[in-house]
């Protein structure tokens, strides 16, 4: 690092800190995203523009996410684009305080903090939302909306509105709005070779989550699931322990794992999907004007979210393509082989239709509402 570039390190470091210890944390990383934390007027300034939202608002709102606010970059959740649209759209009425980078917790932690009321609002996958609304684990059906569009098909839809939201309102959520990521991958260790057809995944130790629908999908398409908890992962992927795993490619990016991966194939099988949830007693005691605002930055932000979705993707490709990856996509008749023996329509599959969608005709119109082209485009890899 060159005696200029250290300054310019030095001087971010040092008004980083200035604003955090001030308690004005929210405005270093507005500062931060913004680049001008090199600059003490520009910092300064931050720290009074936010100060003066706040001071002005009518309601604090805290919004809490897993991710750092540069990960938009590769994982495009949009966290300072919603912070920001929702105090344009209730006209300062409300101010966000922003908590990335994991400060008030992950996943279901989160979820919890949103449903108890200790925070407003926060960022969680769909698979973390399924223990307080098990219905929306139907996005892990295998092939039921895992392409980017059926999946925004499916959770824009008056179906999903009718079906679902009211299950989740009545475990004190409000889902503001559904976050595109891209599919899953299959992503194949180092060393290992490309995983192209099921029959690639004879013998593949798989790294899994929890979920009960991805262990079963992927024992149906031959592989060898193998629970591992997500922070171990890395090491489990470099010691043997598991051979492939299945986060998004912006996820595989954004958690380092681009230096231990050799192949990554689209199957897309099921979304990696987030929410943004609300804290639903909270935001029924808005006033109506605010609550609107709310909802319409919800939104400007979804559309934000969707037509940044291939430019994330090309950014975390490059990147792992940098470091060696090489990426396959599959054509149509391969991608039918996937879904012919690991696929929703399977009737090892009718068990959890009816346990989360209530029967099946209810399931049957979600399965509609997928397939049905609805107000949004979202491109697919």
């Amino acid at each position: 690092m060159d005696k200029d570039t250290h300054e310019l390190k030095s001087a971010e470091r040092r008004n980083f800190l200035k604003l955090a210890s001030a308690g004005s944390f929210t405005a270093a990383m507005v500062a931060g995203a913004a680049g001008t934390l090199w600059s003490g007027e520009a910092a300064a300034q931050t720290q009074q523009e936010e100060a003066a939202r706040e001071a002005a608002a009518d309601h604090i709102m805290t919004l809490a996410t897993a991710y750092v606010l540069g990960a938009s970059r590769s994982y495009p959740i949009m966290q300072l684009d919603l912070k920001e649209n929702i105090q344009n759209m209730t006209n300062g009425k409300v101010y966000v305080r922003l908590a990335p980078g994991g400060q008030l917790g992950a996943g279901g932690a989160l979820a919890q903090a949103v449903q108890s009321g200790t925070i407003q609002c926060a960022q969680h996958s769909l698979a973390n939302f399924a223990p307080f609304a098990s219905v929306v684990d139907l996005i892990n059906l295998p092939y039921f909306c895992g392409s980017n569009q059926r999946f925004t098909n499916l959770t824009s839809s008056q179906t999903w509105r009718d079906e679902v939201d009211p299950r989740i309102a009545a475990s004190g959520f409000k889902a503001l709005f559904y976050i595109v990521i891209d599919p899953r991958v299959v992503a194949v260790r180092q060393g290992g070779d490309a995983i192209i057809t099921p029959a690639d995944m004879d013998g593949v130790k798989f790294r899994v989550p929890g979920s009960a629908m991805l262990q079963q999908y992927y024992r149906m398409v031959g592989a060898n699931p193998t629970p591992v908890a997500w922070g171990e992962t890395p090491s489990a992927i470099r010691q043997g322990v598991a051979d492939a795993l299945d986060p998004s490619v912006g996820a595989l990016h954004v958690f380092g794992f681009g230096e231990i991966l050799s192949h990554v194939t689209f199957t897309q099988a099921v979304p990696d999907s987030q929410v943004y949830s609300v804290n639903l007693e909270w935001f029924e005691s808005l006033p109506a004007d605010v609550q609107e605002g709310i909802e319409f930055a919800g939104e400007i932000t979804q559309a934000q979210n969707l037509a940044k979705v291939p430019a994330a993707r090309g950014y975390a490709m490059s990147e792992l393509t940098a470091n060696g990856v090489e990426f396959h996509s599959l054509t149509d008749d391969q991608l039918a082989e996937w879904q012919s023996v690991g696929g929703y329509q399977l009737p090892d599959w009718d068990q959890f239709k009816v346990d989360l969608a209530g029967s099946m005709e209810t399931f049957a119109r979600l399965e509609e509402a997928a397939g049905t082209m609805g107000r949004y485009y979202v491109h697919d890899a």
